[in-house]
């Protein structure tokens, strides 16, 4: 824009009225929200060591801006594209407000009362939130150390929204994790050292064999497991010589020798089912989604910034929801 025509615009600001002013301003802190997200993931020092999502090529140009985001040309397929290209966040619009909804994932909003808070339609509230909360799920520690508390949770399988069971109806909820047929079970195990960190997964069958390949990566042989004295904990314990500190149902034992206890954990999956019950259920399919969301929160003791949460939602490579063991 000419300064002339700057000085201008500059001049008539105060001949506007106050509908104006206001409808004026509105439009300038859009435009600043825009500049600001895309300059928060221009700038993510992740992006330095980025590679071409097309062919894995570290050797690209950069190739101008379009909409405010830096693209790039890649010198071995010779395609285009940009910082967002095969992240979750690909092909999203509306990047003025995904900072004002990164905030609702923190506050553990509805789709509907997040939607209404950003202005925008909710089956849009719906799909962002599941894109952000996509790559949630593959942040977790690769290792947990010294102590590590287990235990797991029964949920129900559930096919909320969809159009067609794949089961009988059934009337909502059970009064009990024991009445829940067997055949409709959904297995989550939780794993938290005495650093806090957590580690959850999902499973449609409980077993050793099942477990073994979270567990094998998790702990290490200088690792005490504490759980209950259930059969599938034992078993690869015994098969993998680990250290095991052992729980006593029938005995009803809390803490054993002052160190041997699964509060922690315990702790955790109550905060979590507290905190899933503002949903009033939720998909089996999603239910990765929901628990990585609060170990995200909880990971950073509910004081994460949605700058992060912006960052993080587009970093990970992508996730099949629909993967179980």
């Amino acid at each position: 824009m000419a300064t002339q025509n700057i000085v201008k615009f500059i001049n008539s600001i105060n001949n506007l009225d106050t509908k104006s002013y206001s409808r004026l301003k509105e439009a300038i802190e859009k435009r600043d929200s825009i500049k600001f997200v895309s300059f928060l993931l221009n700038n993510d020092d992740y992006e330095n060591n980025r590679s071409c999502p097309y062919c894995n090529s570290k050797e690209h140009n950069k190739w101008g801006i379009r909409e405010d985001l830096q693209r790039f040309k890649c010198k071995s397929c010779m395609r285009t594209f940009n910082i967002l290209t095969g992240t979750p966040l690909a092909n999203l619009h509306k990047k003025g407000r995904w900072l004002s909804y990164a905030q609702c994932l923190i506050d553990g909003l509805s789709v509907r009362k997040a939607a209404d808070k950003c202005g925008v339609h909710r089956n849009t509230s719906f799909r962002w939130r599941h894109r952000f909360l996509q790559n949630a799920n593959q942040i977790k520690p690769d290792k947990l150390s010294g102590i590590v508390e287990v235990n797991e949770s029964i949920f129900a399988w559930s096919e909320k929204g969809s159009k067609r069971l794949r089961r009988k109806p059934r009337k909502r909820g059970y009064k009990s994790q024991k009445d829940i047929p067997s055949k409709s079970r959904v297995f989550t195990m939780f794993c938290r050292d005495r650093g806090k960190n957590t580690f959850d997964d999902i499973f449609l069958k409980f077993n050793a064999d099942n477990l073994k390949p979270d567990l094998s990566k998790l702990i290490t042989k200088d690792t005490l497991l504490c759980s209950q004295n259930k059969a599938v904990y034992m078993k690869y314990t015994k098969e993998n010589n680990i250290r095991h500190g052992i729980l006593s149902i029938p005995k009803k034992e809390s803490v054993k020798k002052d160190i041997v206890h699964i509060k922690n954990v315990q702790k955790y999956q109550l905060s979590l089912l507290i905190w899933m019950k503002r949903f009033r259920g939720v998909a089996t399919k999603y239910l990765k989604n929901y628990m990585s969301w609060y170990r995200e929160i909880d990971e950073f003791d509910f004081k994460i910034s949605p700058e992060t949460v912006l960052v993080r939602a587009k970093r990970a490579d992508k996730y099949n929801t629909n993967h179980f063991r």
